[in-house]
């Protein structure tokens, strides 16, 4: 399956993982489980998760953390595959 394939089926999507204050390392198993039973998951970045940081910093290593192909980011969510 494509990218594009991948960015038109997660539009529908929920959020089902949100990442706040405490931070990437706090939904890493959550987001690891989550990925084993679905295809793609879609993460929120709350404010007090960006920090001084943008969401496509924060996308990209929560993605290497779980080692998971980041699809796409859009304000701040990001879609995993």
């Amino acid at each position: 399956m494509t990218d594009e394939d991948l960015r038109k089926q997660a539009h529908d999507l929920d959020v089902t993982v949100w990442v706040g204050k405490a931070g990437i390392d706090s939904v890493t198993d959550e987001l690891a489980d989550q990925l084993q039973d679905r295809e793609l998951v879609k993460v929120k970045f709350l404010r007090a998760a960006r920090g001084g940081t943008t969401t496509d910093d924060l996308a990209e290593e929560l993605a290497d953390a779980v080692n998971a192909d980041l699809i796409e980011t859009r304000g701040n969510t990001a879609t995993l595959h």
